[in-house]
């Protein structure tokens, strides 16, 4: 009888100083030719591993990345997932039993890309930071479905507690709401969002202004802890 494996596949997502919301991808080697692939960071979960375990193993592995924040958001068990030909291919490389079927579940990690250097390991060639505007539509397996499913769970779910996870300690409103705009893909009156903004009781106004910017410098708020 055939096994059913189980995965975990992470969408880490980070808010870039050139205020773009980005993922963590890598690339992976998937065929005797050397050709690379972009991928979500994910792994098959051991047989006596617990699932939070497993995911921050997954995410160090094969980026370095540890203390991050990280949530489960959705399981994805179609049962083609993982019978593409190129999939197929990088299967038949690295797993004993290529053919079987593979259900994950997806974690969201949401970090301060100032505070972490990825790195790649294990069957990671390289990392890197993609816009999510401009991630290959051909991941391997279902992973641009598993993207555009976190997007989605972030724009339900979003809440300061999030927001502060990507954001820098110290930001402008400016950064803020471009940041609100992204995930919830639409366009934001600048005036009535300052003033809801503003009567949030967590996020305060610092004495502190930008610096090195060709225009007036901003002020600088931070999240304040309750």
């Amino acid at each position: 009888m055939e096994q059913i494996n189980l995965s975990i596949d992470c969408l880490v997502l980070g808010y870039s100083d050139d205020q773009k919301l980005k993922a963590l991808l890598i690339k992976k080697i998937i065929n005797k030719d050397n050709d690379l692939q972009y991928a979500l960071p994910g792994d098959l979960v051991g047989y006596n591993e617990d699932l939070n375990t497993a995911s921050k193993r997954i995410l160090k592995n094969l980026t370095s990345l540890s203390d991050v924040f990280l949530k489960q958001f959705y399981t994805f068990g179609h049962p083609n997932r993982t019978k593409h030909k190129k999939d197929q291919d990088w299967l038949n490389i690295y797993r004993k039993r290529p053919k079987e079927r593979v259900v994950t579940i997806g974690y969201m990690a949401l970090v301060k890309m100032e505070d972490y250097k990825p790195g790649p390991s294990s069957f990671a060639f390289e990392v890197e930071w993609v816009s999510i505007d401009n991630v290959p539509k051909n991941m391997a397996f279902d992973h641009n479905i598993i993207l555009n499913k976190g997007i989605e769970f972030l724009r339900n779910q979003m809440n300061n507690e999030f927001i502060s996870n990507l954001l820098p300690r110290k930001f402008t409103l400016s950064q803020l709401q471009n940041l609100h705009e992204i995930i919830l893909n639409q366009k934001l009156d600048k005036r009535n969002f300052r003033k809801n903004i503003l009567k949030v009781e967590n996020i305060k106004r610092t004495e502190e202004r930008q610096e090195g910017v060709p225009h007036k410098p901003a002020f600088l708020y931070q999240f304040s802890k309750n």
